[in-house]
Formats: C-alpha cells, structure tokens, sequence
C-alpha cells in the first residue's frame, strides 16, 4: 500500500509518501481559493492505486479566524442566549484599556433560547416541549441557517433533552447539528458552548472540502485527517467534528518531531515549524504537552490539542513601517498569491524571504530544487524604497527583517519553555519548515541553545510527521465528585462504558481495533480550587495528583480532591515510516558535496561562504560554519561558530562549536 501524507500550507501543500519501502516527497503551489485544488493536483501526479492518504488540513483553522464558516444558530436554555457573548469576568489583557472580547461567532439574532431544565445532578428540572421546537425548526428553516449548535445546562450529566432536541432538528431540517454531549461532555457551559458552536460554524465547510477530495480518489484508496490532538480520525468524523482539526497541519510536525527525538535519543526537544505565513513552536518532553485550555482569537476550544504557539512569522511575511517610525515584520503575509517580491508574482512589498534572498541565505538557482525561479533583481527597489524610510542602506535593512523576524519567534519560544519554567539550556531545537533551518542557529544563540536537530526534508516534516501519526479517538466525561463520595468501582466502571463507546465509534469508522490501546487519565483539583490537573488513572489517584501538584505549585494541601473529569485516549498504533541510512563516509571532510560558493552577510558584512549539496552528504561528515547547506524543500543556514555532523538517518546534529 502506497502511504501518502498531504500538508497544506499558506505557500505550498506539501506531499511525503512511502514508495517500495523509500520516502519520497512532492512541493505543489498551494491554492488558496480552494485548496482541494492542489491537493487534488499533487495526488493525481503521485498516481497509484489503494492508497492510504492522511491529510493535514488548515481549512477548518482559515474558516475560523477568517469567520468564514456557515451561517449558524445556537439552540440553549432560555436566558442563557448570551453565554457565548458574556463569556468569563477575567480579561485577557488587564491593564489593556483598548481591550474588546472578541466577537462571538454566532450572532445575537441567530441565539434562542427554549424551555426545559437538567440539574447538575441529571434530575429533570423542568420538561422539554417537543412543541417549541418544532417550532424554533421551522423558523430557523426560514432564516436559512446551515448549521445549528445545540448546547444545554448539564447535558454531560444527562443528555436525554439534547438528544430529543436533535432528533426533532434531523427530522425537520437538513443541515449540520452539533450537540454538545457529542462534541463535549464536560462540564463548564461557556466553554462547552464555545467548542459546540466552533464545530457547528466549521463542519459543513470541512464536509464539503473532504467530499470533494474523496470523490476525486480512486475506488479502494482511503482518506484520514490529522487531528490538533496529534492522532488521525477517518474523514467522516472529521467532517462531523472539524473542531478537532484546527490545529491539525502543525500538530503532524510535533509529532515528526517526537519521532525523531526516539530516533537519536533526545526526549528533550523545543520543536520550531517556519512556514510561508506562520510559525509554530511547542514543546517535548518525552511527548507532546496536550491541553484542553486552548484559546484561539481568545476564543476558549477546550478539546485535546498539542499546545502549540502560532505567531504570524514566515517566509512570506511583510515588513512595514509602523507609526513610530519602527520596523515590524508581520503578521500579515504576501502568501502563495502574490508572494515574497522575488517569486515575481506581483508582490510589491519586502518579505522575509526577500530579505535573506538579499542577504545571500537564499540561492536563486537552489530554491525548491532548481525547479520554481526566484529573481533577486526585482527586490532592490522596493528594499531601497523601505531603507529611504528607514535612514539605513539595504544591507542594514534587509538584515533587520531578519532579526526582526528571529526577535518574534523567540518570543515565541520563550512563551513555551522560560515563561512555563523549563530552560532552553538543556533541550534540543528541532528545526523545520522552509524557513526553520535558515533561521535556527540564530535563534539558538538568543535562547542559549546548544543543540540543534534539521531532519530530513524539513520543509515537508510536518507531512512526514503524519506518517508518524496513530489513530486515535479522545473521549470525556465530567464526574466531579470528591473522593469520599466516589463508590468503589464506580471509576472503572465509568472508563468501561467509555472503552465500549470507543470500540464502537472505530468500529463505525471501518477501523480494526485489534491492537487497540487506552490511556486513562482524571482531571483533579483540591475541593474548592477552580482549575484542575490531569494525572494518569491509578488505583492511588490521590497520591499521583498531590505528586503533580508539587511538582507544578511547589506545595499541596491536606484537604480531600475531587475528580472532576474522566478522559480517555483510544489508540490505535500504525505502523511508522522506516527512516533509511545514509552512506557513511571515512573521514568527516564534506568537501566531495561542495557545489559552489557565496557571499552571504553574517554580522553585518558579506563573507566567503561555502554552499553543500546536502543530499550528497555522507554520515560522519562534518560541516563547519559559515555555509549553506540546499536541498529540495529548504535551505539551511550554517552561522559562523557552528558545526554539523549528519548521522546515520541523515540527521544535521548541530552544534555551537565555539
């Protein structure tokens, strides 16, 4: 079985398919009016038949923070019409006096409220009218809503009206329903809101933008979608859940950074993704830190997913003139159409990848292989017209876009590890995506980093990451019970119905759970804090979660805990792509893949610098700094000061050799 995964980035969508036991790879230009198009395109040029296509898509994420999805109405308890709106009393921002909360995606006309109550405790309250809502359907029918949210107090304890709720809307419409014990049956109703709602906005784009994948594949072949979560779920329910998928193209390279950590022994890692558009950092150790406190254009997802930080810094990214006079780079982004000045594509203004074109980090006859032309010519103009601004000359200005860029990716970086009480000292920076690699051994400087690690084909990791990816299914359950009113038994009973409804689900998916694994996990808290910590499920809970608590507070109290959620991870392992070796050489002397030379500016000036074809390069070999290293889908830049020796499966080990 041919085996291909599909990234689609701001630039590029990106291809990594195992063939005959080889890993091959595939750059096609993404298509941003409909990205299927090029998705379509690049798996029509790969060919084969009974293929298994696992696909990161950023459809559901570009929806969202372009409030692009559907036309959607929310469905809650009358007088809670406004929760989405009035949120939680903590500000984001405090002493933000420009601060708004961000506008809530469905809007006040679209939100209504019907008769009907659940207790926290799962009692009926007060009855639901069938009546009333077959009435709210018709007027929502009228409206012309594609998509309703369906989401009421304390369905995670007893769903019963929701489910009526939905039975009446399936038989009365024919659009998208989300219900919120489907989606999350947790406690916290803003936020169950929220997610219900996200879901409900983005499923019928990301159904339709799957179906019209699917019906271009052959009979036989198989489509899976990765997940924010760093799993892959079957397309259908990643059509019915595109919740679980806003973050899912990052999340791939997290995981293919994992992979490769296993691979040479590192658990420590600080994992950097420098697309066309973003940048994406997270964090290992041992494996990807999972949140379900995710906040997206403030907006609360409370969903399993990598904790990634997304900054709006690429290849791609512009830089201007703020009013003060100051140089800023980004967030907005030339992206694939026009594009960075060079591509020629009717971009007029200077982006990062002109800048180190500028700087000679960039190899016009190199870039993507040889095969897509770059012109440095047409960059001097508009780079002269931005150092007249500036008062500086091209070389001064091209080189403050690059560190401008590095200053926001490090603040980035320091988000997840200085500012989160781990010290970048000791873990390892994987780099990847196109630019990663050109930036690394800069940023490494900033942070005091003294390793780095460049994989293979960087600027298609995130794509080979999800060859790394297992199946996998979360599922939760609120509780919220202290540990003196919990039965005996009562917890594994509760994580046995939710195994049974996980087997199902995959079941349903035409996926065989044969080896299928479970990960059992309790959200707990001291009874009277407001926020939890999630422990691995013992029969000594309690021990393991006053040992978290120390471990994350430095003290812990004597009173009881309290279980709050139950979570469940579902996997099932797929086999991983075998990473081949590379010929070793004799003598660390790189020299046999020397293809030319540059001037490349480092520190303010132009140097001598040597540039390596890095396929040609043999494990042992050494390569010392300043130099280039190009390839297919990246190019990687060599600081004076630092050395690297590629290993056995390819790998740049790089490290500060002064």
């Amino acid at each position: 079985m041919k085996i291909i995964a599909v990234d689609t980035g701001g630039t590029f969508t990106d291809f990594v398919y195992s063939e005959e036991g080889e890993i091959k790879t595939l750059k096609v230009p993404s298509t941003p009016q409909d990205p299927s198009s090029a998705v379509i395109e690049g798996l029509n040029q790969i060919g084969g038949e009974n293929r298994r296509i696992i696909h990161g898509s950023t459809v559901a994420t570009n929806a969202f923070l372009e409030r692009k999805g559907v036309k959607t109405a929310l469905i809650t308890n009358k007088g809670f019409e406004d929760i989405i709106e009035i949120g939680r009393q903590n500000r984001e921002r405090l002493y933000d006096l420009h601060y708004k909360k961000p506008q809530p995606i469905i809007p006040r006309d679209l939100r209504f409220g019907i008769k009907g109550r659940i207790g926290p405790g799962g009692e009926v309250i007060e009855e639901l009218s069938p009546d009333e809502v077959r009435a709210l359907a018709e007027k929502l029918k009228s409206l012309g809503v594609e998509a309703v949210a369906v989401c009421l107090l304390h369905s995670y304890a007893n769903p019963d009206h929701e489910k009526l709720v939905g039975e009446i809307l399936e038989s009365l419409l024919e659009v998208h329903i989300s219900l919120s014990h489907q989606v999350l049956r947790e406690f916290r109703e803003y936020e169950r809101t929220t997610t219900t709602a996200i879901n409900a906005y983005l499923s019928p784009k990301m159904e339709g933008y799957l179906r019209r994948i699917k019906n271009s594949l052959k009979p036989g072949d198989s489509l899976l979608i990765m997940q924010s979560n760093g799993g892959i779920i079957s397309h259908t329910t990643a059509g019915r859940e595109a919740v679980r998928t806003i973050l899912s193209g990052p999340a791939g390279g997290v995981i293919g950074a994992q992979f490769i950590g296993k691979l040479v022994k590192r658990e420590k890692l600080i994992t950097l993704d420098m697309g066309g558009t973003s940048t994406d950092v997270s964090l290992i150790e041992g494996s990807p830190t999972i949140t379900t406190e995710s906040r997206i254009e403030g907006i609360p997802i409370k969903i399993p997913m990598i904790e990634i930080n997304t900054i709006g810094a690429g290849g791609g990214s512009i830089a201007w003139i703020d009013e003060g006079g100051a140089l800023r780079v980004g967030p907005m982004s030339a992206g694939a159409v026009p594009g960075p000045v060079c591509y020629d594509r009717g971009g007029t203004e200077i982006t990062v990848t002109d800048a180190n074109l500028f700087l000679g980090r960039l190899l016009p006859d190199h870039f993507l292989g040889g095969k897509m032309k770059i012109n440095p010519g047409l960059i001097a103009e508009p780079l002269e017209r931005i150092s007249q601004l500036l008062g500086t000359n091209p070389l001064e200005t091209a080189s403050a876009v690059v560190d401008t860029a590095c200053s926001n990716m490090e603040r980035a970086l320091r988000r997840v590890s200085i500012q989160r009480g781990y010290d970048p000292y000791h873990f390892t920076l994987i780099a990847f995506g196109g630019g990663g690699p050109l930036h690394a051994c800069s940023l490494a400087k900033l942070l005091k980093i003294q390793e780095i690690i460049i994989p293979p084909n960087p600027g298609l990791f995130s794509a080979f990451g999800m060859l790394c990816a297992d199946i996998v299914r979360d599922y939760s359950l609120t509780l919220l019970k202290s540990e003196t009113k919990i039965a005996p038994g009562e917890i594994d009973g509760i994580f046995e119905e939710l195994k049974k409804l996980a087997l199902d689900d995959l079941k349903k998916d035409g996926i065989s759970t044969d080896s299928i694994l479970f990960e059992s996990s309790l959200d707990m808290r001291f009874v009277g804090q407001s926020y939890e910590l999630t422990v691995p499920y013992t029969q000594n809970y309690r021990e393991s979660f006053i040992s978290a608590h120390l471990r994350e507070y430095q003290y812990a109290h004597d009173r009881e805990v309290e279980v709050v959620n139950l979570r469940l991870k579902a996997i099932v392992p797929v086999q991983k792509p075998v990473m081949k070796t590379v010929p070793k050489s004799n003598v660390p002397d790189p020299d046999h893949a020397l293809i030319s030379t540059s001037q490349t500016a480092f520190g303010g000036e132009f140097r001598k610098t040597k540039v390596y074809k890095r396929e040609m390069l043999k494990a042992g070999n050494i390569v010392e700094g300043p130099a280039i290293l190009v390839e297919y889908s990246s190019t990687t830049v060599i600081e004076p000061g630092w050395e690297a020796e590629v290993d056995l499966h390819g790998n740049l080990i790089v490290k500060n050799s002064l």
